[in-house]
């Protein structure tokens, strides 16, 4: 369903019992909310959550950012390089309002957060700017942006900066597929078959690159959030893959050392992806947070 928030509209599916304790769900750099997985969801409300998963501005089903214009990836990535201003159509900040709008809009006063990736970096700013809003936070292989950490390594940059080699389908399809592989989990193989069913679901609904370019700057100018983190007084659970080839464990670690209170699970052998095998696992680290709120 679309729904205002924050100004624009977003595309929100709401699963389980209105009893239930609220949980919003938050994605990553390009990520439909179909990237949280139906059986994941339907584990999550079994436990007894009311579950919330949205399209990220930009991105999906919600409000697009064309008229804005295509970043120059190159320019901005040598800005960055040398810490100058990253240009970027919306900030951070806008997206963890555009969550916040996402619980106005649903009647929730207060509600458990979970983020990853660049969801987690949305959530973080979500619990500095609304703190009266959140009931727990849970953050999932994302990072503080501190640039002392280490950062991709040279084959997972590579995939994340290529292009499909062509814009039909398959193609496109098969560049994610490829993607995927490389930053996923070396002990989680999910297998082609699964792979591509998944994501050509996922691009048949919605394939919106432009705005993954737009996301991407917003993380870029966000920049290091280390002198907000130590504002976040809430139960916070940090789950981390000891394979992550994008955001390395070390930005985990750091996190919990810069959140007061925060405990982590670092998991051997995942990367940066959310394996099936894993599912449990995430879930009872989301139920820890949310039983200790």
């Amino acid at each position: 369903m679309q729904i205002p928030s924050n100004g624009i509209h977003l595309e929100v599916e709401d699963h389980g019992s209105a009893a239930g304790e609220p949980l919003l769900l938050i994605m990553g750099l390009g990520m439909q909310l179909v990237a949280w997985h139906d059986d994941f969801v339907q584990s999550l409300v079994a436990r007894g959550f009311r579950v919330i998963r949205f399209d990220n501005r930009d991105i999906g089903l919600s409000k697009s950012f064309d008229h804005l214009g295509v970043p120059s990836l190159g320019l901005n990535s040598l800005k960055y390089m040398m810490r100058m201003k990253v240009d970027s159509a919306y900030a951070l900040s806008d997206m963890a309002d555009d969550a916040a709008g996402v619980l106005d809009a649903l009647g929730i006063a207060k509600a458990h957060v979970c983020g990853a990736s660049m969801g987690g970096m949305i959530s973080q700013q979500l619990a500095v700017r609304h703190p009266t809003r959140l009931k727990s936070l849970t953050l999932m292989m994302t990072t503080s942006g501190a640039r002392s950490l280490p950062g991709p390594t040279f084959k997972a940059r590579a995939a994340l900066l290529s292009r499909p080699k062509a814009q039909d389908i398959d193609s496109i399809v098969k560049h994610y597929v490829g993607l995927y592989k490389a930053i996923g989990s070396p002990a989680y193989p999910p297998g082609d078959a699964w792979l591509t069913a998944r994501l050509s679901m996922s691009v048949r609904r919605s394939h919106r690159p432009q705005g993954t370019a737009r996301q991407m700057m917003a993380i870029a100018a966000d920049g290091d959030r280390t002198a907000m983190l130590g504002r976040i007084k809430l139960p916070t659970q940090i789950l981390h893959g000891a394979a992550d080839p994008l955001v390395p464990v070390e930005a985990g670690h750091d996190l919990a050392r810069k959140i007061s209170g925060a405990e982590i699970d670092v998991i051997p052998g995942m990367g940066h992806d959310l394996p099936m095998a894993l599912w449990p696992r995430f879930v009872a680290g989301i139920s820890t947070a949310a039983s200790r709120a």
